[in-house]
């Protein structure tokens, strides 16, 4: 038990930039192709996965199996995914859902002809804004954004629509596992004291630390924590942005920190923050 600081891996991706500095910045920065994401990866069976999104362009209208869809493929889990908005470009948009219910041949239809870019909710966003998308939620993130993915631990996407770029799209296994429907908001958050629970569902729960002057958390096991900004310690090692620690048990923060906490499951408050400790 305790917490320890996961590696990170830089991913390219056609949509990505390359304009990363400082703790972002990938090895030979002059000779990389656009990074897109960066990876924080535990034990190769954790139930959760913290990713760095950097677009400069819109990522590929897709979805995500839910748990069922997902194992009867094989996999151990689906994917519901949040995103924290880190910083946003004038204009920048997420699309979430669509803009009224549709039948699956609708979709596929519109998947087809290119009109899902219009049936897509496409939504303004701004450093600070957090959104909890279900798996089934037909979704975009555009470009000139940086934010921070939490999802439960899945590689696996179908491209509904992608501009008409050269890449694989997977039609039948998207709307086969498509919500065709508008998004709705799974979760309000609620505030008490030093933290915020920005969204809980079956799969996670997500929460906003400010702490002021050290804590004990005790947290479920697979939990990450992912400081937003420098400052304060965990178990004695200092909490810089752009680094994620996997944690679990009694972990010891010093100092003032900011941070978000994510742990399996869906009941909110199972992690336990005692402050001034």
């Amino acid at each position: 038990m305790g917490a320890h600081r996961l590696a990170s891996r830089h991913v390219e991706r056609i949509w990505g930039r390359r304009d990363l500095v400082g703790a972002f910045a990938p090895p030979q920065q002059a000779a990389s192709e656009p990074i897109g994401e960066i990876w924080f990866e535990d034990r190769a069976d954790a139930e959760l996965l913290v990713k760095y999104l950097f677009t400069s362009q819109r990522l590929s209208i897709q979805v995500h199996p839910d748990d069922e869809a997902a194992r009867a493929r094989g996999y151990a889990r689906g994917k519901d995914e949040a995103w924290y908005v880190l910083s946003a470009e004038p204009g920048a948009v997420i699309g979430l859902g669509l803009t009224h219910d549709v039948s699956r041949d609708a979709l596929r239809r519109a998947a087809l002809d290119g009109s899902i870019e219009q049936l897509l909710d496409w939504r303004p966003v701004q450093a600070g804004d957090v959104y909890f998308s279900r798996a089934g939620t037909v979704h975009a993130i555009g470009g000139g954004l940086s934010l921070i993915e939490i999802q439960q631990n899945l590689d696996l996407t179908y491209r509904l629509y992608d501009y008409g770029r050269p890449r694989e799209t997977h039609l039948d296994e998207g709307v086969a596992v498509a919500d065709p429907a508008p998004w709705v908001q799974p979760f309000e958050p609620v505030s008490t004291g030093p933290r915020t629970i920005l969204a809980a569902g079956h799969a996670f729960v997500l929460e906003r630390w400010t702490i002021s002057d050290g804590a004990i958390a005790t947290l479920p096991e697979g939990s990450v924590l992912i400081p937003l900004a420098a400052g304060g310690a965990i178990e004695g090692d200092a909490l810089e942005a752009g680094t994620v620690w996997a944690a679990e048990g009694p972990v010891a923060l010093a100092g003032r920190a900011d941070l978000l906490a994510a742990y399996p499951g869906g009941a909110a408050l199972d992690a336990i923050l005692e402050l001034g400790a």
